[in-house]
């Protein structure tokens, strides 16, 4: 992981204030990020008591197997899209004993981009037992800024919700 690790300090601290204030644990469902939202997570001492659980599941077979993605969703949507992510996302929450989840799927780069999916496409979700929400960006740069900006975009996105 790059030495920017350090910026999301704040950030995770804020979600283990809010989560450990609430009594609530998280989940994540990590494709394009590889883990790195679970290692940023987890670099803060005490994790534990509101972190449940991580899946990475880079490969579609792995969202299907370990997150309940229908693969219909995958073969009619692709694996960065709407329908997948909120899949996840609701995977993460039925496999876990998390309140919350987090899902990110993406283009990182450099290749496997077209033109209705650039590099950059990223689809995130975060999730309650009472709903899933979601959002794409399009993040600019190389393929470690890509993936930065994924997890910052997740911590942020979870943060507002909370």
């Amino acid at each position: 992981m790059p030495e920017c690790d350090d910026r999301y300090i704040p950030l995770v601290a804020a979600l283990a204030e809010r989560l450990t204030r609430r009594g609530e644990m998280l989940a994540t469902a990590e494709s394009c990020t590889g883990g790195w939202i679970a290692k940023v997570l987890t670099d803060r001492p005490g994790s534990s008591a509101w972190f449940d659980c991580g899946f990475v599941t880079y490969s579609n077979q792995a969202k299907e197997e370990m997150l309940g993605v229908p693969a219909d969703v995958i073969a009619i949507h692709g694996a960065v899209s709407h329908e997948t992510v909120v899949a996840m996302a609701a995977g993460a929450l039925a496999r876990s004993r998390a309140s919350w989840s987090m899902a990110v799927s993406g283009i990182a780069g450099p290749g496997g981009g077209t033109p209705e999916k650039p590099v950059g496409t990223v689809w995130l979700a975060w999730g309650t037992p009472e709903g899933v929400g979601s959002a794409c960006e399009h993040f600019p740069g190389d393929r470690n800024q890509v993936r930065a900006a994924t997890v910052e975009r997740a911590l942020r996105g979870l943060l507002e919700r909370l």
